[in-house]
């Protein structure tokens, strides 16, 4: 990294860590010097990330995912480079990045679905290309964005007509896997409240109503109970898949970062969701669904900021840099995420990793 990128790294770390009034703000000055031993690492695993994932880009677009033609892991491998700071069109990774916003908006169904092939969960990787196309709207040529002036409306309208579907009164405000879905998921939900954030954020005119009736949804998932305390710090209250489901950390970390970016930031929810997520670290790298849990607690804990993100972000670090393999992928998860592929993994890994960039302008406070 270079002096001027070690700079704008460790602002970007002060800026999380921020505390509130009346508290020494010596402690976040500690905490981003404890954190700027990771600065030269971190950087150096990311570039070789990035340039396994160039190396595995087809020349129709898709990244190598065991599901197929991907649009969701294609959209995961180019937010990966723009996190990095590369945009369309230019630099060592431009074209990359155009091929894959090419491979996805051709992709788009006449009901607005943006999906490949192999996908488990329609609703899933239509979620996640909608919130890429998001993202490098206002990026890209102007023959590029012509089309997504055209994918984008339709992408967004199908997300918010799948959250009108009528429902028990306890997943109203959701999403599931299908657009037809009566009932909702905090995950498939954590997808599609990042796309209309993003959009809404770009200009597009997303009701309000639509962004506070999915925070419901997911608020609504909040464990009843607080979690056993664990040593001196609180164990905080984890969240569940649906409403009155055991907590998790993927569940937890997807709330946590839902309410942080939809006008919540440090709220009780929001700081219980952190503690519980330092309560219960994830020990067992690949296990279950890691990487999904991985990416959204980095970026949880990233905005609530104060003492969660040092804490966090220490022992990601560690845990990353040690499994990251030769050739700059990590290797692909087990259980249900296996499938995905290493490409997914390292796509994941990266957007983790570089949180404290603040290049996406979904992840910006």
């Amino acid at each position: 990294m270079t002096r001027a990128g070690r700079s704008v790294f460790r602002i970007a770390l002060a800026a999380a860590l921020l505390l509130p009034a009346g508290l020494d703000r010596l402690r976040a000055d500690e905490a981003v010097q404890a954190l700027a031993k990771y600065d030269k690492p971190v950087d150096g695993a990311i570039n070789k990330a990035l340039a396994y994932l160039a190396g595995k880009q087809h020349k129709e677009g898709y990244f190598a995912s065991s599901m197929g033609k991907s649009t969701a892991v294609t959209s995961l491998a180019v937010m990966a480079f723009l996190a990095k700071g590369y945009t369309p069109g230019t630099g060592p990774y431009g074209e990359h990045i155009n091929r894959g916003i090419d491979f996805v908006i051709a992709r788009q169904k006449p009901n607005g679905l943006l999906i490949g092939t192999g996908s488990r969960g329609p609703m899933y990787s239509h979620s996640i290309s909608t919130l890429m196309l998001s993202e490098v709207s206002g990026m890209v040529d102007s023959r590029r964005q012509e089309k997504l002036d055209k994918a984008l409306p339709h992408a967004v309208r199908l997300i918010l007509t799948a959250q009108q579907v009528r429902k028990a009164k306890n997943f109203q405000g959701g999403w599931r896997y299908q657009a037809t879905s009566k009932d909702s998921d905090i995950s498939c939900t954590g997808w599609a409240l990042m796309s209309l954030r993003s959009a809404r954020n770009n200009g597009a005119q997303i009701p309000l109503k639509a962004i506070n009736d999915a925070v419901g949804f997911v608020l609504r998932c909040r464990s009843r109970k607080a979690a056993p305390p664990r040593g001196k710090r609180p164990a905080g209250v984890g969240f569940g898949y649906q409403p009155g489901g055991a907590a998790g950390p993927g569940r937890t970390a997807t709330a946590l970062l839902c309410l942080e970016l939809c006008g919540k930031h440090r709220s009780k929810e929001a700081v219980g969701a952190g503690d519980w997520v330092l309560a219960h670290p994830q020990r067992s790298y690949g296990q279950g669904y890691f990487y999904y849990a991985l990416y959204y607690n980095a970026q949880g804990m990233f905005q609530l900021g104060g003492r969660h993100w040092p804490a966090f972000a220490e022992r990601m670090y560690e845990m990353m840099l040690k499994f990251q393999r030769k050739d700059g992928s990590w290797p692909q998860g087990s259980s249900g995420e296996a499938v995905a592929g290493p490409c997914y993994a390292t796509a994941m890994g990266v957007l983790a990793m570089s949180v404290s960039y603040r290049q996406l302008p979904i992840y910006q406070r």
